[in-house]
């Protein structure tokens, strides 16, 4: 009886949804109400036809498929390697706590307000850009660039911008699982001879690898679900450039009132979000087991 609020709630926010996007991604779809069932027309279109989603007549192929995936290695491995190497030397200094807060303070801007900030950034005017500013001070010769208005470097700066965001937070998850491994080992090690180096590569970076993964997942999900700065920064430009999965559920959903093309788009979304979901419960259980 304790849980039936809770599981009314879930059927109602969660399962109800879910099943009225699978059901509407068969439809054409009129808005949010059905208009006529199609079959599997609107995921061929989405994997055959929509170059906006996945072009394959290019190479490399491009798209918000392909976007998505480049997010997913970038963003996943810079945001962990940066958070990693931040928490492990600011573990080192004297005042970590001031470290840490200045690295988490990007974590107290709402997206909106980290985009504005970093159009401001890439600004093609150097007397507002503040990289193209920085760069022609080193190079006077430098012709100013458009950072997020060219297809060759727009994913690679809103993907820099989100590694900002969320740098400070992986600091913070590996600063606190860096606190649990237990001095008396970094200890012995060092007696025994150990250099810092052997003692990070044998000992802390193993005693990190479930935190890492956790960690991991989470920025998987995120990179899976990545909208806000999309929206804030480029709106997918320029020509479609910067794309992403949510982004492209968004327009067509709201936009060009394609509900049913955009429930395909969710749809692809959930299934690639729910194996990396299970995944993680599955390493929770395992460790669960160990102990």
């Amino acid at each position: 009886m304790f849980v039936l609020p809770s599981l009314a709630l879930l059927g109602f926010f969660v399962v109800y949804p879910t099943l009225w996007t699978i059901r509407m991604s068969f439809d054409t779809g009129l808005g949010l109400r059905l208009k006529k069932f199609v079959g599997l027309e609107n995921y061929i279109r989405l994997l055959t036809r929509d170059q906006f989603f996945l072009d394959l007549s290019k190479f490399p192929p491009t798209g918000a498929l392909v976007n998505n995936v480049i997010w997913l290695l970038l963003f996943t491995s810079l945001t962990v390697s940066l958070g990693l190497i931040i928490a492990v030397l600011a573990d080192r200094v004297r005042y970590e706590a001031v470290v840490k807060a200045v690295v988490f303070l990007p974590m107290a801007i709402s997206f909106t307000a980290a985009g504005i900030i970093w159009l401001f950034v890439y600004s093609p005017d150097a007397n507002t850009g503040l990289l193209n500013a920085a760069i022609t001070a080193i190079d006077p010769a430098w012709k100013s660039v458009a950072w997020v208005g060219r297809v060759e470097t727009v994913t690679y700066s809103v993907i820099l911008a989100a590694v900002w965001m969320w740098v400070g937070f992986a600091t913070v998850v590996l600063s606190a699982a860096l606190k649990s491994i237990p001095q008396e080992i970094t200890e012995a090690a060092r007696v025994d001879g150990a250099t810092e180096w052997s003692i990070f590569w044998r000992i802390t970076l193993p005693m990190l690898s479930s935190p890492i993964a956790v960690l991991t997942t989470t920025m998987v999900i995120n990179v899976l679900k990545v909208f806000d700065l999309i929206y804030i920064m480029t709106r997918g430009g320029p020509r479609g450039a910067s794309r992403v999965i949510a982004y492209t559920m968004y327009t067509e959903t709201f936009e060009a009132g394609k509900g049913g093309y955009g429930s395909a788009v969710a749809v692809i979304m959930l299934l690639l979000i729910v194996p990396v979901m299970i995944m993680n419960l599955r390493r929770f259980r395992a460790e669960e087991a160990e102990r």
